[in-house]
């Protein structure tokens, strides 16, 4: 897996040296090699009947490990919420985000999942070719996306500078997400004594991530604990689109952005800032690419211990 991680790093390095040239091809790219990943892993599940009878209860599992992990993050959000002086906290300049973009948001999650599913019907199908189902292809796929995804974040060093307007306690939060997280899922594994400590924490370290993180837990753990990681970070994804006003309700304006993860600056984006504040976009964009960046080499860490 070490390759993936180069072909990232050496496509930041390559975004970097284009950073003067318009790459508007790349967003559509790396959506297109997503929904190839995720039908390819959806054939692998389709063509594994046994796996196919315990979808039920993998979803149980999915539900638990995300509800618990999300509930320790937002937790420790609040606690850094609290701890921010009150003039920090009083700062409110809401811009309320247009209904239309959460629709969008989570119009494009359901196409993601789509994919998955109609990868699951053509491999109960049998119809599929054995090359189709090969690791290889997956592996290859992966390194093209991880280069891609490389390229965007080196593209954008403008982002990088916009972090420095960070208040210094916030930028902790990332942080605190992680470990928020790992304690929720760590509790919710006491629970599931037929999966190992190590396993819950890699499902959880997907924060949200759940293309990526599904995709690395597969080619380690296989397509059963694959598969309970991207409906895991599924539902963490719907908890913070759906439940964003009342998080921001009960764990204070930061919470939102902690129970998003790694998708705060993209999908629950529009969401946060109409729950939490035009004023914290600066945060959840870094909270977003901090954790995002995070999630292969955690997922792999957790994966490989």
């Amino acid at each position: 897996m070490f390759t993936v991680i180069i072909c990232m790093l050496a496509g930041m390095f390559l975004g970097y040296l284009a950073r003067k040239w318009r790459m508007g091809w790349l967003g559509h790219a790396i959506n297109v090699l997503i929904w190839i990943l995720l039908f390819l892993l959806g054939i692998e599940v389709g063509s594994n009947r046994e796996l196919i009878r315990s979808l039920p209860t993998l979803g149980l599992e999915a539900g638990l490990l995300a509800t618990g992990g999300t509930l320790g993050s937002v937790a420790a959000a609040r606690w850094l919420w609290k701890s921010l002086s009150k003039k920090d906290a009083g700062r409110h300049a809401s811009a309320p985000a247009r209904g239309g973009d959460t629709l969008q948001a989570l119009k494009g999650s359901g196409i993601i999942v789509g994919f998955f599913f109609l990868g699951v019907c053509a491999g109960l199908s049998g119809r599929i070719p054995q090359a189709w189902t090969a690791n290889e292809a997956s592996f290859y796929a992966l390194c093209a996306l991880m280069g891609c995804v490389g390229l965007n974040a080196g593209h954008q060093p403008e982002t990088l500078h916009n972090f420095r307007s960070l208040h210094p306690r916030l930028a902790w939060l990332p942080l605190l997400t992680i470990a928020g997280t790992w304690a929720g899922s760590a509790l919710v594994g006491l629970g599931l004594s037929h999966r190992s400590l190590t396993d819950c924490l890699a499902v959880g370290s997907g924060f949200g991530y759940y293309s990526l993180s599904s995709i690395f837990i597969t080619e380690y753990k296989g397509a059963e604990m694959g598969t309970v990681a991207l409906l895991a970070n599924i539902v963490r994804e719907l908890i913070t689109l759906l439940g964003a006003p009342f998080l921001a309700r009960w764990f204070g304006r930061l919470a939102p952005i902690s129970a998003g993860g790694a998708t705060t600056m993209d999908t629950t984006l529009p969401v946060i800032v109409q729950t939490s504040g035009q004023d914290l976009v600066i945060v959840s964009l870094f909270h977003g690419f901090t954790v995002d960046f995070s999630v292969p080499f955690l997922v792999t860490l957790w994966c490989v211990i």
